[in-house]
């Protein structure tokens, strides 16, 4: 199994949000920018500029790969935090907080790699939305995680 069997990880908050614009992204190749992607995009850029840092008492690391043989997810994730040995998972999103649970899928796929990688259990992430410059907390609960594999399985029932 090479990378190219792998799902990658903001394939889930695309399904999660429509199942056919997923498909029209990552198995037809179909995406057009528009000046909300690309407002997001420039976002991620200054996100993902590669580097490790510590913040008071809390190291920050951007920009990491993640990737989990397990589950065959791969993705970059924004900004990894970790505080007295918690591994936390952040994720950059341009707009505010919508009405589905897509982000919450993917901060959750970040912590199963996170998992696998490290070993440790991820207990919390966050997302950060730039609109409002404000974190939103995320639990990863057995239910996060349930619906997490689900889609997983969604996704990669859709790639085939």
């Amino acid at each position: 199994m090479d990378e190219s069997d792998y799902i990658p990880i903001a394939a889930l908050n695309h399904y999660a949000y429509c199942p056919h614009r997923c498909w029209r992204m990552f198995v037809a190749g179909e995406f057009l920018d528009n000046s909300y992607t690309i407002e997001g995009t420039n976002l991620h850029e200054r996100v993902h500029t590669v580097g490790a840092a510590n913040r008071e008492e809390i190291w920050q690391i951007r920009a990491i790969w993640l990737k989990s043989d397990n589950y065959r997810l791969i993705g970059k994730a924004d900004l990894i935090e970790s505080h007295d040995g918690e591994f936390i998972p952040v994720e950059y999103k341009r707009g505010s907080k919508g009405e589905w649970d897509n982000d919450e899928l993917q901060v959750c796929a970040q912590a199963l790699c996170l998992e696998e990688m490290t070993g440790k259990t991820i207990r919390c992430g966050y997302i950060y939305y730039a609109s409002s410059y404000q974190r939103q907390f995320v639990e990863i609960s057995p239910e996060l995680r349930g619906l997490t594999l689900a889609t997983i399985a969604e996704v990669a029932n859709l790639f085939a």
